[in-house]
């Protein structure tokens, strides 16, 4: 079980958008979007949809990417 997994709903969503934030600013790099995926990923089993970033794809593995269009 990951860490995003044990978070309530309302945190794990304002948590996405928070380093989602911190990456457009430049604050962390893209390199984080493989953590947003992780994030998608656990709010989608949830019945949560969350938007993906435009160069999304290219920047998380494809096993991952598998996973959330699952």
């Amino acid at each position: 079980m990951s860490l995003y997994e044990k978070l309530p709903s309302d945190f794990l969503v304002q948590f996405y958008y928070e380093v989602k934030k911190m990456i457009s600013s430049g604050l962390i790099s893209k390199n984080m979007y493989y953590e947003l995926g992780l994030i998608i990923a656990v709010a989608s089993r949830r019945g949560i949809l969350l938007d993906k970033p435009q160069d999304f794809e290219q920047y998380i593995v494809h096993e991952l990417l598998m996973e959330l269009n699952n």
